[in-house]
């Protein structure tokens, strides 16, 4: 009797409901273990202890649960080193793909990480992906405890050591399919045991009649309990958070026609409606996965296919060239120059590396390597040249992630809350409307007032609304990537329909250097001098030094030492033993002589050597092809202005094109060119900038949208929110235009969805739409609706050229 005493006062967690083997206390509260605790903190913190008073310990255990030994094998360093993105002393970045990511819930807890272990330094989720992106601290935790941690929370990752490429994802769609097959079978029996019931037209004998109810009950019990068990969980962890999402009005749904039936059956006051209940779940399940293969198919196409539009340059036979990232394999060995960012973890091989890991951890202070030591992706070279051997192929979506890093958001992004404020209010509609049409209908036919009830619920469904901005913003991401036009997300063609402000730099910009024609005035250069020279120049991205690099012949280089760069200015280092300086003049005499007033219309980089001034290279200024049909189109209306860190030798050329009405600035330093852009939306100004992603990086991150001209060079801005190949630059208002109409074509698609909403409850609150109808109408609604949005982003791509 003691004993049983003991077992029934023993204390239980305040979270789990689980008996304590250790009592820890915090806040007057109980708890287990330090995991229930932790989470308890987390909501108290955030005001969401109100969640505890929807259900008893209502919380998941998180006390460790064998997941140790499951993740063990990722404490093998070789293992461990194929799926870390990136590593140094104090911080490690991984991705995992997480199958369960269903809702905001889930996107809400995996975001906390760090306040339920502070190893944890940041997380961030990919809901479209199903990816959850962790930076840890290296000395205090493992990739081992990281996955232990999803795991203990419920959401175990992923991993597939065999297959970490991105030609393939991982195999997730299994349980669905055993869920359609489940609820498939039980349906079709369900619907031959009503048979009798249907054909005897209610006389068929009471032996029969309960025999076949309770098989119905029976087959109805593993498709209410787990076919439909997503959306049973994805309702309550959004009640949880006290957050109505999409899946209650639909779980509520369910709950009352399954509720009901088992009371019709056991009480012999009918059949129930198990066929409905069944048939509602199959539907449901089979536009789940239609709706999933869509999207993955339209993601595949924006993330795998529509590649960067710049190259990287390869070392093959020892000659150099280009090739597009995309075709850049494990094995191949690449050159970095200053500036150029490393597209996939590599060996260093040749060079002295210091890499700017701000791409990847935000922080700008350079990293020392040395040969043999792994670079990884998204390092940017600050030096001389490096000779690099991949060890991994280029991953296009990591990539695109560490583009999106949180450094290089500008100070006005803000997510999109539009689709979260669509359902929580079309939801509270949704359930008034219903619950008034069952009410409605009780007194007059219960049967009719439960299929009303439930219609409604199920058929008045704000996906449609939610799924039409994503899907034509990606389409066009798509479409817009296909012709060498990259962004950095979707909230880019937004930005682009709303410009009225268009900024361009010159060089490099509306002007083209490669293949330009090249001349040297000043003292005669020796072979040896002119090897120097090149060695130096060889170092350099920008244009101009691109060009002169191409223009000399001569064979051979010699090592660089104490190389620099100045933005806006110049380069210098020392090669062969003298120090040169390339760049303006004031730059390469030290500010003792002044820029002339030439009247050459060319471009000049002046070059000393030791602190004499040798001589310098005229390099004759082309303008890109169609720039006088762009910016005849853009000037109907747009502001247009001109930023030149160059003289205004080109003003008169520019002025025939711009027109005199535009306002051109020239000896332009880079802070200028950000104070320009400020004064514009000081005046409120939707101003777009356009530069080579070089030396503009301060106004292509403080105007409302940047965009990066790129020739074949892995070296752009991550402050710019796009990337235009060259080839391009002709078509940016057939780009900025097709952004306005698909803004309108998100309008279209909203007034089309609300217009089948309005239609689906017309008919549903009269009776006359059964559930199962309305199953087969909501996932057919929200494929429309995208398809809708697909063929009229499509439609006009194609009557503008760009597919």
């Amino acid at each position: 009797m003691p004993k049983q005493q003991e077992i029934l006062t023993k204390p239980i967690c305040y979270h789990c409901g689980e008996d304590c083997a250790e009592e820890i206390f915090y806040d007057e509260k109980l708890f287990c273990c330090a995991g229930c605790k932790a989470v308890y903190e987390l909501l108290f913190q955030n005001n969401l202890c109100s969640y505890y008073s929807l259900e008893t310990h209502p919380g998941i255990n998180l006390k460790e649960s064998g997941a140790g030994i499951k993740f063990n094998y990722l404490d093998d360093k070789e293992t461990a080193s194929r799926i870390i993105e990136f590593s140094n002393d104090e911080i490690t970045k991984v991705s995992f793909y997480i199958p369960t990511i269903h809702c905001s819930s889930c996107i809400y807890l995996l975001e906390h990480l760090y306040k339920i272990d502070h190893t944890v330094v940041n997380s961030k989720t990919d809901f479209t992906q199903k990816k959850v992106f962790i930076t840890y601290k290296t000395k205090e935790t493992s990739l081992r405890k990281v996955a232990e941690l999803l795991s203990n929370i419920g959401y175990e990752p992923a991993i597939n050591i065999d297959d970490l490429t991105e030609n393939e994802k991982p195999k997730i769609l299994k349980k669905l399919y055993y869920k359609i097959g489940i609820a498939g079978f039980c349906f079709g029996n369900i619907m031959l045991f009503s048979f009798p019931e249907y054909l005897s037209f209610g006389n068929i004998e009471t032996y029969y009649k309960f025999l076949f109810g309770y098989l119905n009950i029976l087959l109805a019990v593993p498709v209410f309990f787990y076919c439909a068990s997503d959306y049973f969980k994805s309702a309550y962890l959004g009640l949880k958070q006290k957050h109505i999402n999409l899946d209650v009005p639909i779980s509520l749904g369910i709950a009352v026609i399954f509720l009901r039936s088992v009371f019709e059956v056991v009480s012999g006051f009918g059949a129930g409606y198990f066929d409905s209940l069944t048939g509602l779940i199959f539907f449901l399940l089979i536009g789940k996965l239609i709706q999933t293969k869509t999207f993955d198919f339209l993601n595949f196409e924006r993330n795998y296919k529509s590649y960067f539009p710049i190259s990287v340059t390869v070392l093959k036979n020892k000659s150099e060239t280009t090739i597009p990232i995309n075709k850049l394999v494990k094995g191949d060995r690449i050159i970095i120059r200053n500036g150029e960012l490393i597209p996939a973890d590599s060996i260093l091989f040749k060079g002295n590396a210091n890499i700017d890991y701000s791409f990847v951890t935000g922080e700008s202070t350079p990293v020392e390597k040395v040969f043999g030591e792994i670079v990884y992706a998204g390092g940017r070279q600050e030096g001389d040249v490096l000779e690099l051997e991949v060890i991994r192929d280029v991953s296009q979506s990591y990539l695109t992630q560490l583009w999106n890093n949180e450094a290089f958001k500008k100070a006005e992004e803000q997510k999109n809350k539009l689709n979260d404020v669509i359902a929580k209010y079309f939801t509270f509609i949704t359930l008034a409307v219903a619950l008034t049409a069952g009410a409605f209908w009780l007194n007059k036919d219960i049967k009719i007032a439960v299929n009303v009830f439930t219609a409604v619920l199920v058929i008045a469904c704000p996906c449609a609304l939610a799924l039409a901005g994503p899907f034509a913003l990606s389409n066009t991401m798509r479409i817009f990537g296909k012709n060498n036009f990259y962004l950095k997300n979707t909230g880019v063609i937004e930005k682009l329909s709303k410009i009225d402000s268009i900024v361009f730099d010159k060089t490099g910009t509306i002007t083209q250097v490669k293949n330009a024609e090249l001349s040297y005035y000043g003292n005669l250069l020796s072979n040896s001098e002119l090897m120097e020279i090149k060695s130096l120049v060889k170092n350099s991205t920008h244009p101009l030094s691109r060009r002169i690099y191409e223009s000399i012949k001569s064979d051979g280089e010699f090592t660089l030492e104490n190389y620099k760069e100045f933005p806006g200015k110049g380069i210098k280092g020392i090669t062969g033993q003298n120090e040169y300086k390339i760049g303006t003049l004031e730059f390469v005499s030290a500010g003792e002589i002044k820029n002339d007033e030439s009247e050459n219309k060319a471009s000049k980089v002046y070059v000393s050597k030791n602190g004499k001034l040798k001589g310098y290279f005229l390099i004759l200024n082309y303008f890109r092809k169609g720039l006088n049909e762009l910016v005849s189109s853009l000037r109907e209306d747009k502001t247009l202005s001109v930023l030149s860190g160059d003289n205004d030798n080109e003003k008169e050329n520019l002025s025939q094109i711009f027109g005199d009405e535009t306002d051109m600035r020239f000896y332009q330093k880079p802070e200028d060119k950000l104070d320009y852009i400020k004064a514009l939306q000081e005046k409120s100004k939707k101003v777009l900038m356009i530069g080579d992603g070089l030396n503009d990086a301060g106004a292509l991150k403080q105007s409302d949208a940047g965009i990066a001209v790129t020739e074949s060079v892995t070296c752009f801005s991550p402050s710019c929110d796009a990337i235009l190949g060259s080839e391009k630059f002709r078509d940016l208002n057939t780009y900025l235009n097709f952004s306005k109409t698909t803004m309108n074509i998100i309008k279209a698609s909203f007034a089309f969805s609300m217009l089948y909403n309005f239609v689906g409850l017309f008919y549903a609150v009269q009776g006359t739409l059964s559930p199962i109808v309305a199953a087969i109408l909501m996932p057919v609604s929200s494929i429309s609706v995208v398809l809708f949005a697909i063929f009229l982003t499509d439609f006009f791509a194609k009557r503008r050229k760009l597919l």
